[in-house]
């Protein structure tokens, strides 16, 4: 046997530092004072001044691809671009394709340095002004261009009101009173080509005399009107002051006055309307922006920024090709200012905003990772996981400011193959804040035809339609969206008086394993004179779905609300405190509707239950139900009696439950509680919402909002 101690030494040495070198990462640097043409190599510019660090993020992407061409090896190196603090403008979307993947083992990772904070910047800063009779006038040339509105202006990184008509009462348009607005004067009939009969127009509205001028830049504004569930977005074609009619460049995705002959609108972005500190105008004939500052600010002490681009961060694979961009992650990193512009035809999406993109956005991307970012002052959802998007995670980034929604998962139409399906992704211990800014029907998570989803410890708030939407397909048709997962998110402050049929987490279509488990949803207020806002609420065709333990109060119409839909099965959750109703079934159908058991509700003005309750194809039982007024419970006209020799809660209790302190939505349960002597099994909050270091729980704590108006209703 070779048995040579010091040849042995020698090949143990060979390779061990042929496997140190193998694995050894290569390390990049990205600095506001580097330069692209250098190698990346130094984090500082050396003593020659002749090398040093990269100056952008595509720099890095673009060297990294050099490299691997030139050895083959590195494509399976790690890979680490360390990007020190400051602004990196854009002048276009970073994109990543397949060639710029990692592996499981070597991934590329961009990563803000220890300790900095880099920002990717979409936008441009506006420091030439000149000042008339207190207005602030600025060029802007690329007002002029008929792609779209340029939708938003910040100053000290504060989104500003754009002008307008009539003036807002509260800040966003949230909790609005019917000074917010005008109103249509009735419907607007006409014969669509092919059309045998009148039908009310999409295009026309009639508005009252005097609410609408011949103003002089009334051509330049954005009619914002609300539908119930979404709004659409118009510019004017032509104006008819004798018929008082109004003609816009598209059609809304409904009929004007389809839900009420009062329909309210206001005017965005209307010049003659600038009269408020803080409003802003363009003027597209000219190609100028006006702000009127508020007292304190002068051009010396702000930094204003206008939008350049729509999108920021791009992973664009091939899915029918089968090429994924894969293994690539992102930490650290704020991504900022964005616009999703209003075009000529102006906007109007069936639900949801599902037509607008994310400013992040991913296409074909597996195993992909966005941790410890922010995205922030964008025009259009903050992040979108699109067709044949699998396997990557978004954690601990901070969403807020955003035009549209937070993050969208899927699309809304099936995938044609197997590689094109977006699934298995998970959005964890994120913040998603103050949404809806422009596209007020956008919701903070999106889940369209796709499944295996996890949505847990976020933070979801301040948003003007839903909290969660999963699903996706109206009906009992097969659905490819199934098995999503929402759990333990803190879901609050949704609706603010401005959209309605809305939910704290909302469903569409059958759904077989999916679950909504351990969420504290609460003040979910939708606008109060069409349909309603629910906590958990159930749409057309949710069937197999779970939902227990979860606590919701503070919701204008219910709890918990199913249109239709099939054997879905409500478990052991607390609903407390609607403002009108408290369980709503509107649909009889010759199936099972639900499961209702081992839940409480607790409420002390409204009814139990609203709208139909007909058929009995329903099964409730071992529930604790208590009326806090002391008025007499019934259940569908009936009183406790009769709705038990129907059948129905055979087990349950009129009770109070005896929460621990009610008055501050404290729901601990005492151990003799009736509740849980009928079944019911107490819900531990503690691990509800975010989670990791104190500044992280504070930050989700106390994001700014203005509180609600006291509802007498």
């Amino acid at each position: 046997m070779f048995r040579n101690p010091s040849v042995l030494f020698v090949l143990f040495t060979m390779v061990t530092c042929f496997t140190v070198a193998a694995v050894e990462p290569l390390i990049l640097h990205v600095s506001t004072q580097g330069n692209d043409a250098w190698s990346g190599s130094l984090q500082e510019l050396d003593s020659a001044g002749s090398d040093g660090p990269l100056a952008s993020l595509a720099g890095a992407r673009n060297r990294i691809r050099n490299l691997r061409a030139q050895d083959k090896a590195l494509s399976t190196v790690p890979i680490t671009v360390r990007v020190q603090g400051g602004t990196y403008f854009l002048e276009e979307p970073l994109v990543f394709e397949a060639r710029d993947s990692g592996t499981a083992d070597s991934p590329v990772i961009y990563a803000a340095a220890p300790g900095e904070e880099p920002i990717l910047h979409g936008g441009r800063i506006i420091k030439d002004w000149r000042i008339e009779n207190g207005v602030w006038i600025a060029d802007v040339p690329e007002a002029k261009s008929d792609e779209g509105v340029v939708g938003a202006f910040w100053v000290n990184g504060e989104r500003r009101d754009a002008a307008r008509y009539p003036k807002a009462a509260h800040f966003a348009g949230d909790y609005p009173s019917e000074k917010d607005f005008l109103y249509t004067d009735g419907s607007v009939m006409e014969k669509q080509a092919g059309a045998q009969e009148e039908e009310k127009s999409s295009t026309k509205l009639r508005f009252h005399k005097d609410d609408i001028q011949a103003w002089e830049h009334l051509d330049d504004a954005v009619f914002v009107v609300f539908h119930s569930w979404a709004t659409s977005l118009h510019r004017v074609k032509d104006l008819n002051l004798n018929d008082r009619i109004i003609e816009f460049t598209g059609p809304a995705r409904w009929p004007f006055t389809r839900w009420t002959d009062k329909q309210w609108y206001f005017i965005d972005h209307l010049l003659d309307a600038l009269e408020l500190p803080g409003e802003w105008c363009l003027n597209r004939h000219d190609g100028t922006l006006h702000y009127l500052p508020k007292p304190e600010e002068r051009p010396d002490n702000v930094e204003a920024v206008i939008p350049r681009l729509r999108q920021l961060l791009l992973l664009k694979g091939n899915p029918e090709t089968q090429h994924f961009v894969e293994h690539i992650h992102f930490k650290g990193l704020q991504l900022q200012y964005s616009d999703w512009p209003i075009g000529a035809a102006g906007h109007s999406d069936g639900q949801a905003e599902s037509s607008v993109e994310g400013v992040v956005q991913t296409l074909g991307a597996r195993h992909c990772l966005f941790e410890d970012c922010k995205i922030a002052h964008v025009g259009g959802y903050g992040a979108a996981f699109r067709t044949g998007s699998q396997n990557n995670t978004m954690r601990r980034c901070f969403l807020t400011d955003l035009g549209a929604g937070g993050v969208r998962i899927g699309e809304g139409h099936d995938p044609e193959t197997p590689e094109e399906s977006t699934g298995h992704n998970v959005v964890d211990n994120c913040i998603l804040h103050d949404g809806g800014r422009i596209y007020r029907s956008a919701v903070g998570v999106w889940i369209g035809r796709s499944s295996f989803n996890t949505i847990s410890h976020n933070e979801i708030c301040d948003f003007r339609y839903s909290g969660v939407s999963v699903g996706w397909s109206w009906g009992y048709a097969p659905s490819s969206a199934n098995h999503n997962v929402i759990e333990y998110n803190h879901i609050h402050n949704l609706g603010k008086g401005q959209l309605s049929d809305m939910g704290g987490i909302y469903t569409l279509g059958v759904s077989p394993g999916t679950i909504l488990r351990n969420n504290y949803i609460h003040d979910i207020l939708s606008n109060g004179d069409i349909s309603g806002g629910w906590g958990l609420y159930t749409d057309e065709g949710s069937t197999d779905i779970l939902l227990t333990n979860n606590v919701i109060y503070n919701t204008r119409t219910g709890g918990f609300h199913q249109h239709y839909g099939k054997e879905n099965r409500v478990i052991n959750n607390i609903f407390a405190f609607s403002q009108r109703d408290q369980l709503i079934r509107s649909r009889d159908e010759d199936h099972i509707s639900f499961f209702f058991q081992n839940n409480i509700v607790y409420f002390n003005r409204g009814k139990l239950l609203g709208s139909t309750w007909k058929n009995g194809n329903y099964v409730m039982d071992n529930n604790c139900y208590w009326n806090a007024a002391d008025h007499e419970i019934l259940f569908a006209g009936k009183t406790f009696q009769q709705w038990q020799e129907s059948g129905y809660d055979q087990h349950s209790v009129i009770d109070n439950p005896g929460f621990a302190d009610i008055e501050n939505r404290d729901f601990t349960l005492s151990p003799d509680s009736p509740a849980i002597k009928v079944g019911f099994q107490e819900i531990d909050l503690s691990n509800v919402g975010v989670y990791g270091d104190g500044n992280w729980i504070a930050l989700a704590k106390n994001l700014p909002r203005i509180p609600a108006p006291p509802k007498d209703e």
